[in-house]
């Protein structure tokens, strides 16, 4: 692993021109700040997510009987069993019964193409340690295997072509969601339409050979977190010689927000090769992504190792699980994310001119993205970065603010002891945002030396 850092070194002088027990007084003194920082933010925590335990009961009651006084029907939120029988269409798998791999799976009957499809979903989604939840759950006869929907069982018995049509749910948008036209789009199908995809062609004459850059953003943010930072920075040569696509993920930005998305893994990448990768016919391309957008990132590595010319990541959520927490390895993540998540995120997006993205999604995507990308990828960062450390023969590089307060730096540089060869850069004074607002024209430049050495070792290896 290729370490490379911003730090100043002044302050490392300054420390060895000091006294050897000066040194360990001050060493001390920080160990002790920081367990008690910790001791704070736990009993913090402790108190906050009790409340927060109580507030979830109150308004899943509140919300339930908002649904029916506007809507006048009943909606089914993951709390409770109903989420399993009820509209979904989905067959529902627990952990135990899930023998294809670790998780909970669903079994979706796709109201576009009639198909069923098998979804790897988050427990995390209907499952988190409460101790409310745990103080009052009553003893009882344990949950079934299998929960079969009552559309599913339509379908078996053959009725569901003669029951009366029902009007579709995104006939109107539900009360809690925007009904402006870019918020509005989430009534579109996932099945029928592409993502928005931002394109900036090569401004050159014809005839010089160009290459594929596909950009992916982040958790709650939009293809405007490249389009109006680097892109703009970009060096005329590198702006003639490359076609940059910047996509707007499934749920997010000015793509669509379908109601009947789980959102997966599975789904997420999908939109991609079908609104980018097979709608221009991408053959080779470099992968650059943020935050979240580096799981979809290292899934598209894996599903087209010799397509991949680059991969870059910035500020990727992995955390190795402890042995001991494999069983759980989606409540691990859950736990070392929920305590900073929200609040880190709105800090970081606050600061910026960028709070436009933050509000193009709606809950339903935000939610299910969540769960099921970051925590649901648990249990397959660690082979995904195998496969990329044993099998993929491309560059890998890896950035991230030290000060960043959304995913710690620890989560880039566990990337690099399980990818040995990737260049791990860490940027001082900067955080999940900063990485690149404010120093757009640094990072399109290590992007384009990035995609030099790409072009480089690739004619090397054709010349062999």
């Amino acid at each position: 692993m290729h370490i490379a850092t911003t730090a100043c070194v002044w302050q490392q002088e300054k420390a060895a021109a000091m006294g050897a027990g000066a040194g360990d007084v001050a060493a001390s003194w920080r160990v002790a700040a920081v367990a008690l920082l910790g001791a704070v933010n736990c009993v913090v925590s402790f108190v906050v997510f009790s409340f927060l335990d109580l507030l979830d009961m109150v308004l899943c009651v509140v919300y339930k009987v908002v649904d029916y006084a506007v809507e006048a029907e009943w909606k089914a939120c993951y709390c409770s069993a109903a989420a399993r029988d009820g509209a979904a269409a989905a067959i529902f798998v627990p952990p135990a019964s899930a023998s294809a791999a670790p998780g909970p799976k669903v079994v979706r009957l796709s109201p576009s193409s009639a198909k069923m499809q098998l979804e790897d979903v988050s427990d995390t989604l209907y499952v988190r340690p409460s101790l409310l939840s745990d103080a009052t759950k009553k003893s009882g006869p344990a949950a079934p295997s299998l929960t079969v929907s009552p559309a599913i069982a339509e379908l078996i018995r053959g009725k569901i072509g003669r029951a009366a049509p029902r009007p579709p749910r995104h006939a109107a948008p539900c009360w809690s969601d925007c009904d402006c036209k870019v918020c509005h789009s989430w009534s579109a199908s996932s099945r029928s339409s592409h993502l928005y995809v931002h394109v900036q062609s090569p401004t050159t004459a014809s005839g010089v050979e160009t290459e594929d850059v596909v950009f992916v953003h982040g958790f709650i943010s939009s293809s405007v977190f490249w389009t109006e930072t680097v892109f703009p920075a970009f060096s005329e040569a590198a702006k003639g010689r490359y076609r940059m696509f910047a996509v707007d993920l499934l749920g997010f930005g000015r793509s669509p927000k379908p109601a009947d998305s789980l959102y997966t893994l599975r789904e997420h990448v999908e939109m991609i090769e079908r609104s980018v990768l097979q709608r221009y016919r991408l053959r080779k391309f470099h992968v650059v992504a943020h935050s979240l957008g580096s799981v979809l990132a290292l899934a598209l590595a894996v599903k087209y190792p010799d397509a991949v010319q680059s991969l870059t990541l910035l500020a990727p959520p992995y955390f190795p699980v402890p042995e001991e927490e494999a069983g759980a390895a989606t409540q691990y993540v859950m736990r070392r994310v929920a305590p900073i998540a929200f609040g880190a995120s709105m800090a970081c997006w606050m600061r910026t001119f960028l709070i436009e993205a933050f509000m193009c999604h709606t809950h339903n995507a935000a939610w299910h993205t969540l769960h099921n990308i970051i925590c649901g990828s648990a249990g397959k960062m660690d082979s995904y970065l195998d496969v990329v450390a044993g099998q993929l023969a491309c560059e890998v590089a890896v950035f991230h603010g030290r000060d960043d307060e959304l995913l710690p730096v620890e989560c880039t540089l566990a990337v690099g002891a399980r990818v040995p060869r990737a260049r791990v850069t860490v940027y001082d004074h900067k955080d999940h945002i900063t990485i690149i607002v404010g120093q757009e024209k640094l990072f399109a430049t290590e992007l384009e030396d990035i995609w030099r050495r790409s072009a480089a070792a690739a004619a090397a290896g054709d010349g062999e």
